[in-house]
């Protein structure tokens, strides 16, 4: 198969980071990850450089949007700031030309209604000016989390499918919080695709932790409890780009791109 396999990696240099990996699509965090302090350009050339200079190299960017956004909260001290940072990520993202952000589905409290959290996900979306894809990722833990479980996910879906941007979100696969959410790997692609009508992004990741065990910890292929013809199952399916955030750096993401080419 002819797909593109890239890596996370730092961004003070992605496209160093992509010719040191072999490839031509990396994704990235702008600033904190753990933080609400706001984006932040690191690439010497700034965000017209990135975007330049990427396009000149045919190197493909996606920028992770921090894990603090939880638009779905019924927490305001939580979810206006997240959705503040959510907008100030797309216009950072669109600006270096990423192909899209990608953000987690969030969460609502032990003893919320989950209806608020998938009608606060289709607000966000109508109150965000989406100047480029966004991708909802499907997360590994949590019992009320918006994208662990299928169900849920469908509510999220349907509930963004009434928003006037809906067209503007895609989704983003990851195997490593399927295996550890309890989604069985062997027909998740086809039940994502039920759901969702697309697949635009495949994180790709072995799981240092079992089945349905809600732990959120890569491993590099090979060395963790997913089954090696699962992962390249789910990646022949989907048949989108994928990114590999595994442990390790250039070295190690060359070893598990061929291992996981070796497969398709």
């Amino acid at each position: 198969m002819s797909l593109t396999i890239g890596a996370h990696v730092d961004q003070t240099d992605p496209l160093a980071e992509a010719a040191a990996r072999g490839t031509t699509l990396v994704q990235f965090f702008l600033g904190d990850p753990q933080g609400y302090k706001g984006p932040e350009i690191r690439y010497a050339g700034g965000a017209d450089g990135l975007r330049a200079d990427a396009e000149a190299a045919g190197v493909d960017l996606y920028v992770h949007a921090p894990y603090v956004i939880n638009v779905a909260t019924t927490n305001n001290r939580i979810r206006i700031p997240s959705r503040k940072l959510l907008q100030q990520h797309v216009d950072a993202a669109a600006s270096i030309g990423a192909k899209g952000l990608i953000v987690h589905g969030g969460h609502v409290g032990k003893g919320d209604d989950p209806e608020v959290g998938f009608d606060n996900w289709r607000k966000a979306v109508e109150a965000t000016d989406l100047t480029l894809p966004l991708l909802l990722e499907n997360t590994a833990g949590g019992d009320n989390a918006m994208a662990r479980y299928l169900d849920r996910i469908a509510k999220v879906w349907d509930a963004i499918g009434s928003a006037s941007q809906a067209d503007r979100v895609g989704f983003c696969l990851d195997t490593c919080h399927a295996h550890a959410g309890g989604n069985k790997l062997d027909t998740v692609v086809d039940d994502v695709l039920a759901i969702t009508g697309r697949i635009d992004l495949v994180h790709c990741n072995d799981s240092r932790d079992a089945f349905d065990s809600g732990a959120d910890r890569h491993a590099n292929f090979g060395a963790g409890e997913i089954d090696a013809d699962l992962l390249a199952g789910v990646v022949r399916a989907a048949d989108a780009p994928v990114v590999c955030e595994t442990p390790g750096g250039a070295d190690e993401h060359r070893a598990d791109f061929a291992w996981l080419r070796d497969r398709l």
